[in-house]
């Protein structure tokens, strides 16, 4: 008899295990997953959620949907959801404009930090110091060298205020200890236009969008911002190792839910993630667009945000940036 009942548990409790287990292998329902991209189709932004999508869908066996919200500061994507049920299937691409929103806007309808539980980074993509093919600075160093030798006469193009681009070059200039006057810009043909027409001297551009420039010799690349050189442009030197410490700028993507999405529901997109980021298909199509395919933990991901909320405030207050 107690062996019986033994056995009657003993099958209670695993079945109670398993169902747990199931429970926790499978909290998404079947319906479509939507990404909302704070940006229009066609950027790097967009296309590495695309490729990222096409992947999950592929592993989850169910669709995978991009909605482009393209706004100020990306708020209308952001506030889109914040506001949206915490139940997984409405997902926020999060990236380093959206910690920089935090310092630009006087009041935002969210908080970015409480109203949001990041889930992983996607990839990091490169920020680089350009000139024209012809101009007289050949290296980093002797652009810096000219302007310090020439307080106020450098001009360094990048697309328009506030962005990720005119953050780093505003960061530029400080880490590099040179007065120089920041020319903004309505996007990156623009600049590329006015620096290859020698109305500016450099510019801070993501490199991404202006790949075509660079491998044609149509512009020079003095140095990459990130922390290690791009897989594609080896030859290319960090502004660090180009004498310019502590200028180390680069820009990112992140998934996002709305704070209160069950911790298993946070658990399973973390792990199906990580697996599209790190298959070979999609590393490889991320390095073709000079993207660096990199998952990460939820909690540190949610670190990155707030050291980037923090960073680029006070670049933002340093430079005297009025909030929106």
């Amino acid at each position: 008899m107690n062996k019986r009942r033994f056995t009657r548990s003993a099958l209670a409790c695993a079945a109670l295990l398993l169902a747990a287990i199931t429970s926790q292998a499978q909290p998404l329902s079947n319906k479509p997953i939507r990404i909302v991209v704070p940006f229009g189709a066609g950027g790097v932004a967009d296309v590495t959620s695309r490729v990222v999508a096409q992947k999950l869908a592929s592993q989850l066996g169910q669709p995978v949907i991009i909605d482009n919200k393209p706004s100020a500061g990306g708020i209308v994507a952001a506030d889109t959801v914040a506001k949206s049920a915490p139940d997984g299937h409405t997902l926020f691409l999060m990236s380093n404009g959206s910690a920089v929103t935090v310092g630009l806007f006087n009041q935002l309808p969210f908080d970015m930090v409480k109203d949001f539980t990041p889930i992983s980074t996607l990839g990091y993509f490169d920020i680089g110091v350009l000139t024209a093919s012809d101009s007289r600075f050949k290296n980093l160093g002797e652009l810096v060298a000219w302007a310090k030798a020439n307080p106020g006469k450098l001009n360094i193009g990048s697309i328009a205020i506030g962005s990720t681009q005119h953050l780093a070059a505003e960061l530029f200039k400080t880490t590099a200890g040179i007065d120089a006057q920041i020319v903004p810009f309505n996007g990156t043909p623009a600049v590329v236009t006015a620096l290859r027409g020698k109305q500016i001297d450099a510019a801070v551009e993501i490199l991404t969008p202006i790949m075509g420039q660079i491998n044609s010799k149509a512009v020079n690349l003095l140095a990459i911002t990130g922390d290690k050189r791009s897989a594609l442009l080896p030859g290319v030197p960090t502004a660090q190792e180009s004498g310019v410490k502590g200028f180390v700028a680069s820009s990112w993507n992140a998934l996002a839910a709305p704070a209160k999405t069950p911790p298993e529901i946070i658990a399973r997109l973390n792990k199906e993630i990580a697996a599209a980021v790190n298959s070979p298909e999609v590393t490889q199509k991320l390095r073709e667009m000079n993207v660096q395919a990199q998952s990460s933990t939820p909690e540190q991901t949610a670190q990155l945000l707030q050291s980037e909320i923090k960073r680029w405030g006070d670049v933002i207050v340093q430079a005297k940036i009025p909030k929106q």
